[in-house]
């Protein structure tokens, strides 16, 4: 870990994490499954979402079954800027983002879909999230294929017919993007710091609405980027 940036990264955060601690626990809604949606199939297959810093994100979904791999990084940019001080301008194009592998016989693409927009952030905020705030924040789902992208339209439109929240879904659909790492200091950060004030206000809710909402996709044991088993 990289002190002096994640302290860079903190000092932003002090009057808005104690702001979001109130509200950080209300986030999750609970949601009904997609009417469309991937067939269970064997294999691997990829997701790429953004929404809000990736330390949740990713926290979220390393809990959820039938995720391998999720790993942090950015989206939406060139590989050029995908370093994290530059990203953190706003002017890259990127986004914090997750790229989750998984397996499709025992989760699918909709219910993956399912978790991010219940718990990992919230859909109708767009560039911002919590304390955080510009594009780099933005909800958006980088769909890897035509499927994923009319699942995901599908999806929104059913949520936002059935208003099961209080706003409009705002999250975009971003295609042809290539996914790079982010540095291996905000790999399993969430799992790492579990007692850093930004996790505790903001991101811990999301595993424990996960649990709360999703019983039967939640696993206690996260899967880890720098783990020597993953």
């Amino acid at each position: 870990m990289t002190n002096i940036k994640i302290s860079n990264r903190s000092l932003g955060f002090v009057k808005g994490a104690l702001a979001a601690l109130a509200l950080s626990a209300e986030d999750a809604v609970k949601i009904p499954p997609p009417a469309i949606d991937e067939k269970a199939a064997a294999g691997t297959e990829k997701a790429i979402f953004a929404g809000g810093c990736f330390w949740g994100v990713q926290g979220v979904f390393q809990h959820v079954k039938g995720v391998t791999r999720a790993v942090s990084g950015y989206s939406g940019g060139d590989k050029d800027t995908a370093v994290y001080e530059t990203v953190g301008s706003g002017r890259t194009g990127h986004a914090e983002s997750v790229e989750i592998t998984y397996d499709p016989s025992k989760i699918t693409y909709g219910q993956l879909l399912q978790v991010y927009f219940s718990v990992a952030h919230n859909p109708t905020q767009l560039n911002f999230q919590g304390p955080d705030s510009g594009t780099q924040y933005r909800s958006t789902i980088f769909a890897e294929n035509d499927a994923q992208k009319k699942i995901a339209q599908s999806y929104i439109a059913q949520l936002d017919q059935a208003k099961v929240f209080p706003e409009p879904i705002v999250t975009t659909l971003e295609t042809g993007k290539t996914f790079y790492p982010a540095e291996n200091y905000h790999q399993d950060f969430l799992t790492l710091n579990p007692t850093y004030p930004y996790i505790v206000y903001n991101d811990l809710p999301k595993v424990a609405n996960l649990k709360a909402l999703f019983p039967a996709l939640y696993s206690d044991k996260p899967v880890l980027v720098l783990s020597a088993s993953n």
